[in-house]
């Protein structure tokens, strides 16, 4: 049975990957950081094979007691989905991101979030994945990330996914001789809480996007940028 870690498996695209998951007979080991109001992940536990675990993902300290609780599991799809746009909802705080009024501590808890956290993550858990048969290593971004396709004015959390991808494109390089394949996945633009209102992809589309992908990453494609849908995005 190959297992998936999930890191904000509570809700979102995380808790639709982890339903998704279940469904197709993975094991699947999720966080979030507070499993005692996830009430939709935890009634997921039924079948037996879903771990949730306590995790905030800017504690590093925590990440590597989390990490020694797992030593001795293999991991075969280590997915970094636990991410941050800012305070919700988004159009009455984007001015936190925008020119001439940035919270600066705001933009730093987002680089935490979603840049520092899925490298630290894939450190302290890389002999879990080394220990797998799959070996890979995901991350969630976003076309805001790209320095081509989207200039989304929100200075935080653009440029957090715009280092989430250079980080994971040179971990791609640091781990292809070690066999581990690493994959940087835009889900779309999805209706979540995340959204401005004009989101156009379903839940539930965008989660079976994403998996087709990872299914289909390869030390070939190792490193590239892809969407839900297995369109190559511009750097």
């Amino acid at each position: 049975m190959p297992t998936v870690l999930i890191t904000g498996a509570n809700r979102g695209i995380g808790l639709e990957l982890t339903r998704q998951y279940l469904a197709d007979g993975w094991f699947v080991i999720g966080t979030c950081r507070d499993p005692e109001s996830a009430k939709e992940l935890l009634s997921l536990k039924k079948g037996g094979r879903l771990d949730v675990f306590r995790l905030d993902v800017t504690d590093h300290a925590a990440i590597e007691r989390f990490a020694l609780e797992l030593k001795d599991i293999a991991v075969d799809v280590l997915l970094n989905n636990a991410g941050i746009i800012g305070p919700v909802p988004i159009p009455e705080n984007i001015g936190l991101q925008t020119f001439g009024t940035i919270d600066y501590e705001l933009w730093q808890k987002v680089l935490w979030t979603n840049t520092f956290a899925a490298v630290k993550l894939s450190e302290v858990l890389l002999d879990n994945v080394l220990a797998s048969d799959q070996k890979k290593i995901v991350a969630i971004s976003s076309t805001v990330g790209s320095l081509v396709e989207r200039d989304t004015p929100a200075f935080a959390y653009a440029t957090s996914k715009t280092a989430l991808n250079k980080a994971m494109r040179l971990l791609s390089t640091e781990l292809k001789p070690q066999g581990v394949s690493v994959g940087i996945i835009c889900p779309g633009y999805v209706k979540t809480r995340m959204d401005f209102g004009t989101a156009d992809v379903e839940l539930p589309d965008s989660a079976t996007g994403v998996r087709n992908v990872i299914e289909n990453l390869t030390l070939e494609n190792s490193g590239q940028y892809t969407r839900y849908n297995g369109e190559q995005i511009a750097w």
